[in-house]
């Protein structure tokens, strides 16, 4: 694993390749702090990498409306990104109404894992991202990451929903115990990742950030070694593993960090703004 500093960087062969590159940033821990503000530097940055040519692209456990803001603020107006850890596929274009279209979007029944989880875990709140972007929720349970209101709803109505992405949080548990408890439930179907706190994100089996970045480095025509991702959280694994260079967070959890082949600064220290100006 190689540790990435303002020497390395400046002496790295990507500042001096103009060949196209596949770039996939993660949003909350690595583009924005864990309060929601993106620096200067690595507004920056990302703006000089998009309009560089590269192909940008957004990964982020956050769902469409959470996400946009994020896309706007890096100038990102062409191209994709991946919302819900890959429960949705978005198309941006400024001639299109919104400025985007959604290309994909991954359903699943979210009841036998709601159930098992409720049993196991039953003071915990639980949302939902219904197939029509609507979020319900258990017991008043609202997040930015949502990026619209939820409504309260009683669980059984939250059973019958047909499920882009389920969250699971639970105050009562560190993220061990929430791990643990998980692992017993033997959560089958699905995919999921537990994230820094007592936070657990769903999606529909097989579906991670990294499985919708290879559909989309198909459509690109983009070679794997041309990939490049950068992201500090669990869900981030999987794109990790998946970019030809992938690039942990100074702050990233040891597991997360044991997967990429290089480690940057952290969030607080503008991590991402150093890899990026790196591509330049």
């Amino acid at each position: 694993m190689t540790i990435l500093t303002e020497d390395s960087v400046a002496g790295t062969d990507d500042r001096r390749n103009h060949n196209k590159l596949m770039i996939a940033l993660d949003v909350d821990g690595t583009l924005v702090d864990h309060d929601g503000h993106m620096s200067p530097g690595v507004r920056e940055a990302a703006h000089a990498v998009v309009s560089d040519g590269h192909d940008v692209l957004i990964a982020t456990g956050r769902s469409l409306n959470a996400a946009l803001p994020v896309i706007e603020q890096i100038g990102l107006d062409r191209g994709y990104a991946v919302c819900c850890n890959g429960g949705v596929t978005l198309r941006l274009d400024p001639a299109l109404a919104d400025g985007y279209e959604i290309i994909h979007k991954a359903t699943f029944d979210p009841a036998p894992a709601l159930r098992a989880l409720r049993e196991k875990l039953p003071s915990a709140k639980y949302a939902l991202e219904d197939e029509d972007g609507n979020f319900l929720s258990t017991e008043r349970f609202q997040d930015a990451s949502f990026g619209v209101e939820a409504v309260g709803v009683d669980f059984q109505t939250m059973l019958e929903a047909t499920a882009v992405r389920v969250v699971v949080f639970s105050t009562e548990n560190t993220p061990d115990e929430f791990s643990r408890a998980i692992r017993q439930i033997g959560l089958a179907g699905v995919t999921y990742s537990v994230g820094w706190t007592a936070w657990l994100d769903i999606a529909a089996a097989g579906v991670t950030k990294a499985s919708a970045l290879e559909h989309l480095r198909g459509k690109l025509g983009t070679p794997p070694h041309r990939t490049i991702a950068i992201g500090d959280g669990r869900n981030d694994i999987e794109m990790l593993s998946w970019a030809g260079r992938g690039i942990a967070m100074g702050q990233a959890p040891a597991e997360v960090m044991a997967v990429a082949d290089e480690v940057t600064a952290s969030v607080y220290d503008d991590g991402a703004a150093l890899v990026l100006r790196s591509l330049l």
